[in-house]
């Protein structure tokens, strides 16, 4: 998953993005020296980082004849013939210039990854074989100026030395190096050690601490609500885990972590949604897991965040948003194809003895992810298994309803193949990673998003600036949603679709809201949108539109697909998608409506690009009603 870049931008309410040095938070409160002494107690009088140490020949070997851990070796031994890609500071100081994120991300990329498969295969095989190639890397990766990405450090303060922030960049290379340094022990040269210690310390173990207790200007993301949250967090706490020696300055970043993590969840709303969506559920979600799990360990169970109870609903959001046949809705920055983490999933399952059956035998596989989330997430009891399963089963029920965030999920009776499942839509237009999208909807036919949500775009500077609802698929332009009097939908917390009716059964689902608050429009007046699904035969979902407006003024609903579509008859669609089809029936009281097409012109991270269909009442109206009614095309359903 592509990482968060955020800046301080304050856009229409909502808070979309925060660069990491531009302005600080009021000092903080650290954690209680009576806490400290109580986790100090239950640690080590040594370090001890997630897993085992390359030392424990017995745990290493056993994972050594299993396919996965060698295909690791494999790839480290091309690893010995690459060269370390290059990152000169020209490549840093592109983006401040351009505001591409990708040149210096992808060499990033490329060079962090290498720590996890350089440091398992060397535990796999330990003969040293992969030992020089690590410790050049850490020389190289240590050379950087900063690790903090540059879409992080707008001033270039990081990269000249002027101040020392932390990031998700930083904060990642720090408890990766760490964790190294704890696995590989005395193999690796008392210089190479040196410096990991020196670097982690002074890029972010330190100016966590003086952040912790006060001492200096706090980064944003301790008191955040979203992912940079747990993220930063479980990357200090693996570095603090693995490096310090002292029980008592180890006891006092679990602390930190503890109290501090408690801003992550509350970015949840109280039925456990995150308005960031499914991508960054696995990118936030997972980093407090890996979180959870490393205290845990160094606790030795005596500290476990994943039975907090504000994490319980969070942690099993992945595994109730399964629209039917294996998609997820894309609500949010979320790119199209997410689907939850297995690894994630079948690690929240057990922690919290939910019971579920699918992918309980999961383990994480070495080939993917980072060293933290290998070594804490690997079956050290037993064989581990190469996680190619089949996506982790859905709520079983005909629905998912996350109140508090207007959000809803209808499944047909039976989850036959061939069947239609809808995502409806509710909330307002400040929410994290949010997108101007009340009223918004995805229909999924069989295993098709045929009318979808496009998703999130490639991130640019424009992204996180004052410039992000220019993009057409971040504005409400590229969503299923109204345009009243030439208006789009507006920004902010105000902008929200309130529920005038939620009333379901086993037969029906229906969802109403109101999203006058979401426009400007002055002559606006009432602005209802009624969603309908229909469990029976052939499922069906019915969405109406009721506006009324104080002068005469232009009308419009729309479609998105990624898909094609035509025409059939003036008041009938059929939109395909790779062989899944839905109708769309036009029911418009007498009014003439003008149907035409656009091509949302952004820079997708799919390979076809959003069409979207718009639906126009021709005269200007005081008063209208439009219903589409879609139903699978069982027709064009796979056998």
């Amino acid at each position: 998953m592509q990482q968060d870049t955020i800046h301080r931008t304050v856009l229409c309410g909502a808070v979309v993005a925060l660069v990491v040095g531009s302005a600080a938070l009021a000092a903080v409160d650290a954690p209680p020296q009576s806490r400290v002494d109580e986790i100090a107690a239950m640690l080590d009088e040594r370090p001890s980082g997630l897993g085992r140490p390359c030392a424990d020949r017995r745990a290493w070997d056993g994972l050594a004849r299993h396919k996965p851990f060698q295909a690791v070796v494999t790839a480290a031994e091309h690893l010995l013939d690459d060269p370390i890609p290059e990152q000169p500071d020209e490549l840093y100081l592109d983006y401040s210039r351009t505001g591409n994120r990708k040149p210096w991300e992808r060499v990033a990329h490329a060079r962090r990854g290498r720590i996890k498969t350089l440091v398992v295969a060397e535990c796999v095989e330990n003969d040293g074989r992969f030992l020089p190639a690590f410790e050049q890397l850490v020389r190289a990766l240590c050379a950087e100026p900063t690790w903090v990405y540059p879409a992080h450090d707008p001033t270039l303060g990081n990269f000249r030395g002027e101040r020392v922030d932390i990031d998700l960049g930083s904060s990642y290379v720090a408890g990766e190096l760490a964790l190294a340094r704890y696995v590989l022990g005395d193999k690796l040269g008392k210089e190479t050690r040196a410096l990991i210690d020196a670097k982690v310390r002074a890029r972010v173990l330190d100016p966590f601490r003086e952040m912790a207790l006060g001492r200096r200007e706090a980064n944003w993301w301790l008191e955040c609500t979203n992912n940079w949250n747990s993220v930063c967090l479980a990357g200090v706490s693996t570095a603090a885990l693995s490096l310090v020696e002292d029980p008592t300055e180890r006891a006092f970043y679990i602390a930190a972590a503890e109290q501090y993590s408690k801003n992550f969840l509350r970015g949840f709303t109280a039925d456990g949604y995150c308005s960031e969506g499914l991508g960054y559920w696995n990118y936030g979600f997972g980093r407090y897991a890996l979180l959870a799990e490393a205290i845990d360990q160094a606790t030795h169970g005596g500290l476990n965040l994943m039975s907090v109870d504000a994490s319980r609903l969070p942690a099993q959001f992945g595994s109730r948003v399964e629209i039917i046949g294996g998609v997820y809705p894309t609500f949010a920055d979320c790119p199209m194809n997410t689907k939850p983490d297995r690894t994630l999933v079948t690690y929240v399952n057990r922690r919290l003895k939910l019971g579920r059956r699918a992918g309980e035998h999961e383990r994480a596989d070495p080939r993917r992810g980072s060293l933290a989330q290998t070594l804490a997430f690997t079956d050290w009891s037993g064989a581990p298994r190469s996680a190619r399963k089949p996506h982790v089963s859905a709520d079983p029920a005909l629905r998912t309803w996350f109140e508090e965030a207007g959000v809803l999920i209808c499944r047909p009776a039976g989850g036959k193949p061939g069947r239609l499942g809808v995502a409806i839509k509710g909330g307002h237009n400040a929410e994290h990673h949010n997108h101007n999208d009340v009223g918004s909807f995805i229909v999924v036919a069989g295993d098709r998003p045929v009318l979808a949500d496009p998703g999130t775009e490639v991130y640019t500077a424009r992204t996180f600036s004052s410039r992000r609802y220019e993009s057409k698929v971040l504005n409400s332009f590229g969503h299923p949603v109204p345009v009243v009097a030439g208006a789009l939908q507006r920004c902010g917390a105000d902008a929200r679709g309130r529920v005038l009716k939620a009333d379901f059964t086993d037969a029906r689902d229906t969802l109403v809201l109101d999203l006058h608050a979401a426009y400007a429009a002055e002559t606006l007046q009432r602005l209802e949108r009624e969603f309908t699904f229909e469990r029976g035969d052939v499922e069906r979902l019915v969405v109406t539109d009721t506006i009324e407006l104080s002068q005469p003024a232009s009308f419009e609903v729309a479609l998105v697909t990624f898909g094609t579509w035509r025409q059939v008859t003036p008041h009938l669609l059929r939109v395909d998608d790779q062989g899944r089809a839905v109708d769309v029936e036009l029911l418009t009281e007498g009014l003439e409506v003008a149907v035409t097409a656009e091509q949302i012109d952004e820079n997708v991270r799919t390979k076809r690009k959003p069409t979207r269909i718009a639906i126009r009442t021709v005269q200007p109206v005081r008063a209208a009603r439009l219903t589409m009614r879609i139903s699978p095309v069982i027709a064009a359903a796979k056998p």
